[in-house]
């Protein structure tokens, strides 16, 4: 596992005892599903995750970039901006 995958999921999985693998999390970070549901390891990707190792992820993970307009839906919900979401 890559050094960025590790700290992602470090950041996603670890407050919410969860165990996601790097895939699980590149499918919910891409499915408006998890935006519906207000998925928390998804809205902890973009909320708590540095911009910058979120762009990596996605990269990495091969997640199509413009996938991440799903910060845009997951900041609408939060009330607030998330930082994807001003780049998407």
């Amino acid at each position: 596992m890559s050094l960025v995958a590790v700290k992602v999921l470090s950041t996603v999985n670890a407050p919410y005892g969860t165990t996601l693998s790097a895939e699980q999390l590149a499918a919910k970070i891409s499915d408006p599903a998890s935006a519906v549901s207000f998925d928390p390891s998804a809205f902890s990707f973009f909320s708590e995750v540095d911009k910058s190792l979120q762009i990596s992820f996605l990269a990495e993970m091969h997640v199509d970039p413009t996938a991440a307009s799903l910060a845009r839906k997951f900041s609408v919900l939060a009330g607030y901006p998330l930082p994807l979401a001003r780049a998407a």
